[in-house]
């Protein structure tokens, strides 16, 4: 049995979640982005009071159990967004639409309709935030070149990720660098 967790996007949100299994004496299969497999440990469903404490567990660190199918996909499909920002740099990768319906086995349209009438944006846009909180991390880090940043996450050029960024925040990337220091960063796990 699997359970599907929100706002589960890094490698310490995995560590994190491990921790309040454990602290809980609950045993599991594995933990990755997103879902938490119980394997047969729990049968088809966890008893309530169980799911009870540990929603109230997850909560407290700014995770949410998905109970409804609707929301299961939303977080996969986020999830999908994630992974392929994390390997968008590959020759040869695959679309965004592509790549989504590729890994979640469903038709691409119905996804797409299904996320643009829960969150109220079309994945695409979604996509393109990460995108650009992801430039914004890099940035404040000062280790990359802007022509650097824009190859790692696949923009065809400089102006292109330029564009985009001043689209969406209003700033230039150099602008940007300069303010660091003012808290304008969203963490992805708030998108």
């Amino acid at each position: 049995m699997k359970i599907y967790i929100k706002n589960m996007v890094c490698d310490r949100c995995c560590l994190a979640v491990g921790n309040v299994l454990k602290e809980m004496g609950l045993q599991y299969e594995s933990i990755s982005l997103g879902e938490i497999d119980f394997a047969d440990h729990y049968g088809i469903k966890l008893p309530n009071s169980i799911q009870k404490r540990l929603s109230e567990a997850l909560e407290a660190l700014g995770f949410s159990i998905l109970n409804d199918k609707n929301s299961q996909l939303i977080g996969e499909i986020k999830i999908s967004c994630l992974n392929y920002l994390q390997d968008i740099e590959n020759p040869g990768k695959k679309k965004l639409s592509e790549y989504i319906s590729s890994t979640i086995q469903l038709e691409y349209n119905y996804l797409s309709s299904l996320f643009s009438v829960v969150e109220g944006i079309t994945i695409e846009q979604y996509f393109i935030q990460m995108r650009v909180e992801k430039v914004k991390e890099l940035l404040v880090y000062r280790e990359l070149a802007l022509k650097e940043i824009a190859f790692q996450l696949g923009y065809s050029s400089v102006a292109h990720l330029s564009g985009q960024f001043k689209k969406i925040t209003g700033l230039t990337p150099s602008h940007f660098r300069l303010l660091k220091d003012q808290k304008l960063r969203t963490p992805l796990d708030k998108l």
